[in-house]
């Protein structure tokens, strides 16, 4: 196997082909950049070489800068570590040596990787190769030059979008806008790259130095324009994020004073934000993601995955439509069974109109979506599931019906089919424990929509066997989505720990606080809406069914609130007839109903928890503390059962599944990063402040043991006997 690092090889042509390998994708570590340094300083020493071809090894150019120096930076805050890379070797050793540079690009050049070809003289690359600058979605802007030298090549307007979005283009968008000069077959891609860098070396080619261009470059007055209508974009959008703003002032600076000014302000603002805490939370998302495809006891068995070609889902409404619609997506076929013909007709149409939107925006051509359509079949009964790989069971939170089902699918499945449930609270065991096969049932939660929420929670019983948890998280990444393997439980990770959000919120109003304020410094926060928003948009059928099973299985910590019964008996449903505590009319944003308030009265005299009968003093940072700090203590239980493998697992759960802002890492990071001790003392103050509902604030064990302790919350749990499903 070839060794990490840095080669050149001269031809007899003059040119030397210096060449990146760092598998899997080239990734630019501190050793690489070391060694390109000395490559480069090489090829400029040497008689032999009239001009250097930049490429990298096995089809792919480079993924960018190596991320884990930022999470090694982050534990130890030694900014140090972060090499010289824009001025000492791109600038200096690159584009302005007395000798061409031409990248050879193939697959992908991301992050430092295009930056690295936009410091050469040219770009040749194959077909369909990524190019792009996602650094913003790290938390951090890009380092290496691409802020001063994107917008001389592409333009402004079009730097700022792939910048801002962390949006890559393919290299035939590239080749339109000039970021390529050429693009050839992967057989031709050296040989051409050679005789190019010849032609600019011997001046039969233009010598272009991307830094010190100007002709993409539009009037100081359109660019200060183009500036201040994307900082306003970027405040709507990414209101908590620094990196955007930060981003949008050191492209002006290069725009104003010129590149070389520009790329000095862009290397200093790096290496700021690199310490920011909005990177630290990204970086870990990023890593917490990856960590999710480790299962001890299941992914190191060595276990061979099992084909999944034909899978089944029961029930066509707003869940199974959505399965089906993500797995028919990745080309895998599906019967979808219905009571009735009624029904039936309604769950096809609402697949068709599934595909139909994606088509409308764009996310899927029309040929694609009529041979997404041509593998679906509509049954009513189950004649058909005999040779089904997979059924996922996808109807109302009834137990007695799961049940029925089970024992159905029990007799009519062939013995190696999965036999999945999308319940969202439902215990397991309880579904299946009429059954024989206990083995093979499985949770698969999807969240709400279905074929786009990125989410799988995989949820497993004692019983459930290594190779249909294996099985299943192979099915959840070929319909593109995260799999999460949690422990069942009731709520399993993400309901379990996030139950007490709306009931947090609800007590703030019972105590007085107004419900659209609670709403606004949610949002603010960084939720997509607040609790009262989302109950609206989920249905308030939702809300007491739920309700009612974390009641019956936490008790000690269940707040009953009358409030979403008092809506009902009032005529309302949320967004389902357009009246809740928000009004909703077509094409217009929800809006506050006034008229609410007179419930919320009512509900605060039944409920009867105010101190003295009189609306509590709070302030803004403490209505957030006391919505998300009840979370923090659920989610300390839910890592003291081992529900998650890991902290991290329950992070990435929180950012796919409830949108907790991916800039704070998740909600265990968040809690981390706020000290248990302070949780731990702001609940405990709670709970003895407002002693009707001091069970819901009192902290938990685990929480203030790992205060008593000051550990953080993330810190393995020890355990004798860790989870073994069966084999």
């Amino acid at each position: 196997m070839a060794k990490v690092g840095v080669t050149i090889e001269v031809g007899s042509d003059g040119v030397a082909i210096i060449t990146m390998r760092n598998p899997p994708v080239n990734a630019l570590a501190p050793s690489i950049i070391a060694a390109l340094k000395e490559k480069y300083t090489e090829a400029m020493r040497r008689n032999d070489v009239k001009a250097i071809v930049l490429t990298g090894e096995g089809g792919k150019f480079s993924g960018g800068f190596d991320i884990n120096v930022f999470q090694t930076i982050h534990k130890n805050g030694d900014i140090s570590l972060l090499p010289d890379v824009s001025v000492e070797l791109v600038v200096n050793i690159m584009e302005d040596a007395k000798k061409p540079s031409v990248a050879a690009v193939q697959g992908l050049a991301l992050g430092g990787g295009l930056e690295l070809a936009m410091g050469c003289h040219a770009r040749i690359a194959t077909p369909k190769t990524q190019l792009g600058l996602p650094e913003l979605s790290l938390g951090v802007i890009p380092g290496f030059g691409g802020t001063q030298r994107l917008p001389r090549l592409v333009g402004l307007p079009k730097a700022v979008e792939m910048m801002l979005l962390s949006k890559p283009i393919m290299s035939e968008e590239g080749k339109k806008l000039g970021l390529v000069d050429a693009i050839v077959s992967p057989k031709d891609l050296l040989k051409v790259s050679r005789l190019w860098a010849l032609d600019i070396a011997e001046r039969r080619r233009p010598w272009m130095n991307s830094l010190h261009r100007t002709d993409k470059l539009c009037s100081l007055s359109e660019a200060r324009e183009i500036l201040k209508s994307a900082r306003k974009r970027a405040r709507q959008t990414a209101p908590n994020m620094p990196q955007h703003q930060a981003c949008l002032d050191v492209i002006e600076e290069g725009v104003v004073f010129g590149g070389y000014s520009g790329v000095l302000k862009e290397a200093k603002v790096f290496k700021e934000l690199v310490l920011s805490s909005t990177s630290k939370g990204l970086v870990h998302v990023f890593f917490a993601q990856r960590a999710t495809s480790k299962v001890p006891n299941v992914t190191d068995l060595g276990l061979k995955l099992t084909s999944i070609k034909k899978v089944a889902v029961i029930g066509g409404g707003l869940m199974g439509s959505g399965i089906a619609t993500a797995l028919l997506l990745s080309n895998i076929s599906v019967i979808l069974k219905e009571i009735n013909s009624e029904y039936l007709q309604k769950g096809m149409k609402s697949i068709e109109a599934n595909l139909r939107s994606l088509v409308t925006r764009g996310k899927l051509t029309q040929d694609k979506a009529e041979k997404a359509f041509s593998i679906l079949k509509g049954v009513l009964d189950y004649s058909e599931f005999k040779n089904v790989d997979m059924v996922i069971e996808a109807v109302i939170e009834n137990i007695p019906l799961k049940q029925s089902i089970f024992n159905e699918l029990e007799k009519s499945c062939p013995p190696h089919c999965i036999l999945a449930t999308n319940t969202s609270t439902i215990d397991l065991n309880i579904i299946g424990e009429k059954t024989r096969s206990q083995d093979r049932i499985v949770g698969a939660h999807f969240f709400s929509p279905a074929h786009v929420m990125p989410l799988l929670e995989i949820v497993r019983t004692e019983k459930t066997s290594a190779q249909v948890i294996l099985d299943l998280m192979a099915v959840g990444k070929m319909i593109k989505k995260v799999p999460v393997v949690v422990g069942n439980c009731t709520g399993f990770a993400v309901n379990r720990t996030f139950f007490p959000y709306t009931q947090g919120a609800h007590i703030l109003a019972g105590l007085g606080v107004d419900v659209f304020r609670i709403d606004r410094l949610i949002s603010s926060f960084g939720m997509p809406m607040g609790p009262f928003q989302l109950q609206d948009l989920a249905g308030y059928g939702v809300a007491l069914a739920v309700g009612k099973e974390f009641a019956t299985s936490f008790p000690d910590r269940a707040f009953k609130s009358p409030l979403v019964d008092l809506l009902v008996k009032s005529g309302r449903n949320g967004k389902n007839n357009g009246k809740g505590y928000y009004t909703f009319e077509k094409g217009s944003k929800p809006k506050p109903d006034p008229s609410v308030v007179p419930i919320i009265e009512e509900f605060r005299r039944l409920s009867n928890i105010m101190p003295g009968g009189k609306p509590i003093t709070v302030s803004d940072q403490e209505i957030v503390e006391m919505v998300l700090f009840p979370v923090v203590n659920e989610a300390c239980r839910v890592l003291d059962e081992r529900v998650v493998v890991r902290a991290s697992d329950l992070d990435i759960a929180s950012v796919l599944g409830m949108s907790f802002p991916s800039y704070r890492g998740g909600i265990v990071f968040w809690a981390d990063s706020i000290g248990s001790g302070y949780i731990y003392s702001s609940l405990k103050k709670w709970s003895e402040t407002y002693g009707s509902v001091s069970g819901f604030f009192k902290p938990c064990r685990f929480l203030e043991e790992r205060a008593a302790k000051g550990m953080p919350l993330s810190a393995p749990v020890s355990s004798s006997q860790p989870w073994r499903p069966r084999l």
